[in-house]
């Protein structure tokens, strides 16, 4: 169990601006210490260049008492102004409902309106019980009754659900939308009610989930629906429920929520003219299909009121809202760079990372190291690498779960990552910052973050000057972050880049920037964010790509901008455009090496080999194995490599491991792997762009792991720090 663990209320930050620090102690101790600390390299293993974290003087630094911080995970919907119904009327409450997960065998609130105080409990629900039925129950505070259909819901498919109370009698009709030919459409339910329910003014009202308790600004809700609600409504007593439908019921009612409108926002409009808006909580996925979608269109803007549903999920999870423990304002002489509150305790550790960019107004260093925040989150607490039965296959061995795996594993409050299905066996879109992501640190495996810092290890110890940088902030600030730049350097793996990213690195390309592109499998994904919601992406995988689940039909497209998702290659916009090679093929058993080619011979490529042998395995080390392995991009001029590319060095001797990813692929075939394929592989590209503008790509993202052989001096770092040295000098190319 991880004893210690914490997050920060954003990723990116600069001088003079103001930082919290949330902090929880799992572990139950009762007091924990705070350091600052510049990350250099967190990679700690037998193989690697060791751990290497300066101390940084802060005013945080010091001793803080401890508490464990409680979550509310699931999402729902809040009406925080309830619906007024008179001491003793009768009302009807109805929604369409589209259930995901009834093997979970709990009680699943589709729409409620529950007290939590003075007397817990007092208002009603419309839910589903533990076995699947619909069942409607309606509290005074001290007594209850309720209705319980006898046939259970179908999964994953449309049912209507009407409850009604009128005098003493509590009705539940469920009627199974496009039934089956042996099906019966409707199930009818009533029972008696032998007490007066008490009135019910401004009670709030959830959807897909009960209201358990309110602590200042913190909803704790129970009882999570996992699926899909459209429509639910809240009106007058109807007298045969059985002939009601849900527009009908909406035409005249208290309050009826339309989710087929403001779909980019995480607003719930009551139509009914009475005020009754609500929220999102823990961002539930908008722009799915609902009752109506028959493939009408494929775009959720096209027609909204094909896209009136909300799908819920009890392990949705957006803002964790722990309390600030600690604050800091970032010093005006502090360095751009990597840095981590260090929190220790009895037994425990946790590094909280955040980057710290220049200020706006100050000189910049030569070189900007690019932050892969937007990929960070995408494998944000992945679970992935254990839930997926394809995991073994690609790595070609057992799995080992480390600590960090073993907490997330038991600990899926933590949220899930883009990688992940949720529990209902959906995929998920959102991935949020505001949390722990505890597979986003030093001293954890090498994958993302934590490999990325072999290269900031690498350009310390070579003294090169540099600030950091982020993926949010670029996304923010466009191409004006990078002008100042002579050299920007990606890290290991940066997948998943947004439009304006795109277009802010072509600017800056044509501008006379230059690009070092250290990784494989890069600007891969498409990603949305949305203006209200700092610190979140959307990603909406399609029909195309390396893949964990593949989206349903008709729910392709970002609920945040409109924009169609998937792959930036389907979007018409390559990686092999940009940088010149693109994501071919991967493997997770043994790394290999380079392989000059006729091409590393051009005199434009000369200075990129000086003191490298025409010989020289290129890589053929490193704490990873070798400089070519995981997931290997190549050129290919059909996708927009351009045509003066020189395709320097190719990888070779790949095992059959290492298979071609499924777009390079028009069907499946034998000899999709590296011992028969030859387009299983990694090159090392290099070109000019507009005004003395040049790219230099590896295509792999092992290549930064052995930066550090033979205490940094090798051909990888050889090749690497030429490209730099020309990159930095202001003569032309």
């Amino acid at each position: 169990m991880l004893k210690i663990v914490g997050y920060t209320d954003r990723p990116s930050v600069r001088p003079g601006e103001h930082l919290d620090f949330k902090v929880s102690c799992e572990g139950g101790a009762m007091e924990y210490d705070t350091e600052i600390v510049r990350l250099i390299c967190g990679d700690d293993s037998l193989q690697g260049p060791g751990f290497k974290a300066e101390p940084v003087v802060a005013s945080v630094n010091g001793r803080y008492p401890g508490r464990r911080q409680r979550i509310n995970v699931g999402s729902f919907g809040y009406v925080p102004h309830g619906v007024h119904i008179s001491d003793g009327a009768g009302f009807t409450v109805a929604a369409l409902v589209w259930p995901t997960w009834l093997a979970k065998k709990t009680d699943q609130a589709v729409i409620a309106s529950r007290t939590v105080a003075p007397l817990p409990g007092q208002g009603w629900s419309l839910l589903l019980d533990a076995a699947g039925h619909g069942r409607f129950e309606i509290s005074n505070g001290q007594r209850q009754a309720a209705v319980t259909n006898d046939r259970p819901l179908p999964e994953r498919r449309w049912s209507l659900l009407i409850a009604t109370v009128q005098g003493g009698t509590l009705t539940l009709v469920h009627r199974l939308l496009r039934p089956l030919p042996h099906e019966t459409e409707l199930a009818t339910a009533t029972a008696t009610i032998d007490f007066r329910p008490a009135h019910l003014v401004a009670t709030p009202v959830t959807i897909a989930a009960e209201l358990e308790a309110v602590e200042g600004r913190r909803l704790f809700t129970r009882r999570h629906f996992d699926g899909k609600i459209e429509s639910p409504v809240i009106c007058r007593a109807v007298s045969d429920a059985t002939q009601a439908t849900i527009d009908a019921l909406a035409d005249d009612c208290h309050a009826g929520w339309e989710f087929a409108l403001a779909i980019d926002s995480q607003r719930i409009v009551d139509t009914s003219g009475n005020g009754h808006d609500g929220i999102l909580v823990n961002l539930p996925t908008r722009a799915v299909t609902g009752h109506n979608w028959k493939g009408q269109t494929l775009h959720w803007s096209d027609r909204p009121d094909l896209y009136g549903a909300i799908h819920f999920h009890s392990d949705d999870l957006h803002d964790m809202q722990w309390e600030t423990d600690f604050s800091w304002t970032i010093p005006q002489d502090l360095k751009s760079g990597i840095y981590a509150a260090r929190v220790t305790c009895a037994g425990g550790e946790d590094f909280l990372p955040f980057f710290v960019l220049p200020a706006k107004d100050s000189a910049k260093a030569p070189v900007a190291f690019l932050a892969s925040t937007f990929t960070f989150l995408a494998y944000a607490n992945s679970h992935h690498g254990y839930e997926d039965p394809l995991s073994e296959v690609c790595y070609g061995a057992l799995l080992e779960l480390g600590p960090t795996e073993q907490f997330l594993k038991e600990r899926r409050d933590f949220g899930i990552s883009l990688y992940d299905r949720h529990r209902d066996g959906s995929g998920g879109v959102y991935s949020s910052w505001h949390r722990p992501i505890l597979n986003m640190r030093p001293k954890r495996a090498l994958w993302n973050f934590n490999a990325d810092l072999h290269v900031v290890d690498w350009l310390t110890a070579i003294g090169q000057k540099f600030d950091v940088i982020t993926d949010d902030s670029l996304h923010a600030e466009g191409e004006a972050l990078l002008r100042d730049y002579r050299c920007v350097i990606t890290g290991s793996h940066p997948e998943y880049h947004s439009a304006g990213m795109l277009d802010a690195f072509e600017a800056y390309l044509q501008k006379r920037g230059h690009l070092m592109y250290l990784g494989g499998n890069g600007f891969y994904w498409r990603v949305a964010t949305h203006p209200d919601l700092p610190g979140v992406i959307e990603v909406r995988r399609g029909e195309a790509g390396t893949r964990c689940f593949e989206l349903p039909a008709g729910e392709r497209f970002h609920s945040f901008t409109g924009e169609f998702g998937g792959l930036w290659r389907s979007n018409g916009r390559a990686p092999q455009v940009l940088v010149g090679v693109g994501f071919v093929a991967e493997g997770f058993d043994e790394n290999s090496y380079f392989v000059r080619t006729a091409q590393s011979f051009d005199p434009r490529a000369a200075f990129i080999f000086e003191g490298v042998g025409a010989d020289e395995k290129i890589g053929d080390f490193g704490v990873l194995g070798g400089a070519a392995g995981y997931e290997l991009d190549a050129a290919d001029p059909e996708l927009g490599t351009p045509p003066h590319a020189l395709v320097l060095a190719r990888s070779v001797g790949h095992s059959n491991v290492f298979l071609l990813t499924p777009e390079e692929m028009l069907a499946g075939f034998p000899g999709a792997d590296a011992i028969e394929n030859r387009k299983v592989r990694a090159e090392l590209v290099y070109f000019e762009t507009g005004e003395g503008g040049a790219v230099f790509s590896t295509g792999s993202i092992t290549w930064a792991a052995s930066l550090s052989h033979d205490r940094y001096d090798n051909n990888v770092a050889r090749i690497t720090g030429n490209v730099l040295s020309r990159f930095l000098d202001p003569g032309p190319l």
